[in-house]
């Protein structure tokens, strides 16, 4: 195999990949990267066996041919070159590759290509396009409400629903829910499966053109790909049944109070300094004459207060929170202004963003002692 290719291509098509690149892999050829030079293109492609990622750039191509180079150097080398260019040659019989960019020579081992567990793309019985900011919402607005608990296994992805043009996403950690939804132009059919919040992460730091796409998401009953432009993901689904979340968002609350977003979230951080430092994080929060005052206590430590204006429709309420369960929330939303919907002190509240009722978020108290 011989080729050479800009740079700047190579090493963003690497950095895609290597999300998919095994910390801890389980055989020594999950640690590399798996490149694949025929017809003007290079693929590269990465899996842990749990997630694959398949990225492709364009490259002139004098001999065609694949191997499997370690990710952590080609990144490391390929990053570094001080050219434009790169040109890679493969030696089958001393099973070296060459790598030189302008003044830069170097040789690095290569593993059999023959042991690489190639990835095929996904052929599901279900597909469907949806533009890229829209699947970008669904995810931005659900997966921090995974948990992280292995032991639980279908709390630690997003739930997918699709059906009747709408695609509906949720996620919860039995503390907090988040449902995000969505139209959903020219489908019939129904879905509902648990993506890994893995895959959704790596999704989020891929997909960050400005540029507008279409992805087309392909699910059969044990996986799910989504592929866009020159990227292709794929990812095993979590088994098991999700909860009926319907069940846990309140009807109707007492009290509704209007926040500015950015004011709320700057003054809950302050004052969860004191608090980040205990097992709960917790902060209370006090709505009443116009105004939210936010504390903590820390009796190692100190304790923190803050008021922020507010308006409020509803009785007085004192409530308290997980403040990284509220600021989690308010870091992923896109309105000026937002609704904190409260009931008791002890039952479920609600926020929400401004003219906007495609996302909910649930968040439970929790008890303290006045």
């Amino acid at each position: 195999m011989k080729f050479n290719c800009k740079k700047n291509e190579l090493v963003q098509a690497i950095q895609i990949v290597a999300k998919a690149v095994a910390s801890k892999p389980q055989m020594p050829i999950l640690s590399g990267i798996y490149l694949h030079a025929e017809e003007q293109m290079l693929e590269l492609q990465a899996t842990d066996y749990e997630i694959g990622i398949i990225c492709k750039i364009p490259a002139e191509i004098e001999t065609p041919g694949d191997i499997v180079l370690s990710g952590r150097y080609l990144q490391e080398v390929i990053r570094s070159l001080p050219g434009e260019n790169v040109n890679i040659a493969y030696e089958r019989e001393q099973k070296i590759v060459k790598i030189n960019s302008n003044t830069a020579n170097f040789t690095l081992l290569s593993l059999s290509a023959n042991e690489f567990p190639v990835i095929h793309q996904l052929e599901g019985n279900i597909s469907f396009p949806i533009r890229d900011n829209q699947l970008r919402d669904l995810v931005k607005k659900t997966v921090f409400s995974c948990s992280n608990d292995e032991a639980r296994p279908v709390f630690t992805g997003c739930y997918m629903e699709v059906g009747e043009s709408v695609v509906t996403m949720a996620a919860t950690n039995t503390h907090r829910l988040s449902v995000k939804k969505e139209p959903l132009d020219n489908f019939e059919g129904a879905i509902h499966i648990i993506i890994p919040a893995k895959i959704l992460n790596e999704f989020l730091k891929i997909m960050v053109s400005e540029i507008p796409e279409i992805v087309q998401v392909t699910c059969s009953y044990n996986q799910i790909s989504f592929a866009f432009k020159n990227v292709y993901l794929t990812s095993r689904l979590i088994e098991g049944q999700f909860p009926d979340y319907h069940r846990v968002i309140p009807s109707d609350f007492k009290t509704r109070v209007t926040l500015d977003t950015a004011e709320f979230l700057s003054a809950v951080d302050r004052v969860s300094l004191i608090s980040r430092a205990g097992e709960y994080n917790i902060i209370c929060l006090e709505f009443s004459n116009g105004q939210v005052k936010i504390s903590s206590n820390n009796p190692d430590i100190g304790n923190a207060e803050e008021k922020v204006e507010s308006v409020i429709d509803g009785p007085d309420i004192r409530i308290a929170f997980n403040s990284k369960y509220v600021t989690d929330v308010l870091k992923n939303i896109d309105s000026k202004k937002f609704y904190f919907s409260l009931g008791d002190p002890l039952t479920p509240a609600a926020i929400r963003q401004e003219n906007d009722d495609t996302f909910t978020y649930i968040v439970t108290p929790v008890r303290t002692a006045r």
